[in-house]
């Protein structure tokens, strides 16, 4: 059975891409094996090239990068549930067609401004010196995958649902939930250590936990 690609932006499934051939491009133009719609994906943006069984991304040179579980790459052996970010849109790899996919809770790694400046300055001016938080998914089937949260705004969810946000300011990060006309009940409350998350704004601790309708992440420092 061939691997394939799920493709979702915030977490919403859009389609799926059995990877049949050895090599496989998505970008903005047409040609393209996967197109995307996006100004900030290349015309060629990544490559997949499949060689006895192993598939590997490789950027092609683009502005805003290509990241692989929230790291910017060159080029690199994918891994079953490895999730590619291109631009605003995700790519979740899975090595076995008849694998399911459950969608799970996401951290939208967003681009970084600079980056449509400058690759080699990947944290704004006002955030330098400082420690860069990440969120360690702990379960499901991307257990172990670590999002960088460079941007001062993260936002987090559950089945394309934003549910909280985590924003990274001078004296550190902290999380609020995303409220809106539905509001948050059940499950679907973010726990924090445990705790339902009810304040405004909760200062978040190295290692705190969070819980997203059963799906735990650790916030950590990138030290």
């Amino acid at each position: 059975m061939s691997a394939k690609l799920i493709m979702t932006l915030d977490g919403a499934i859009l389609k799926e891409y059995p990877i049949k051939k050895d090599s496989l491009g998505i970008g903005r133009r047409h040609g393209n094996d996967i197109q995307v719609n996006d100004m900030t994906v290349s015309g060629r943006h990544a490559l997949l090239t499949t060689l006895g069984g192993d598939t590997f991304v490789e950027d092609l040179g683009t502005t805003n990068g290509t990241m692989v579980n929230g790291n910017y790459i060159n080029k690199l052996l994918l891994m079953h549930g490895d999730i590619i970010q291109v631009g605003s849109h995700q790519f979740t790899y899975f090595a076995e067609e008849n694998a399911e996919y459950e969608p799970t809770m996401f951290v939208k790694a967003e681009m970084d401004e600079t980056r449509l400046f400058n690759k080699d300055k990947p944290v704004p001016d006002d955030m330098k010196g400082m420690p860069l938080g990440a969120a360690k998914l702990l379960n499901g089937p991307c257990a172990n995958v670590v999002m960088e949260m460079r941007k001062p705004f993260n936002t987090i969810g559950y089945k394309g649902k934003t549910l909280a946000m985590i924003a990274r300011g001078m004296e550190g990060y902290s999380i609020s939930i995303f409220e809106d006309k539905g509001g948050v009940s059940g499950s679907a409350i973010p726990l924090l250590n445990g705790e339902p998350v009810t304040e405004h704004s909760v200062k978040l601790q190295e290692h705190d936990i969070l819980e997203i309708s059963g799906f735990q992440m650790e916030f950590i420092y990138l030290h």
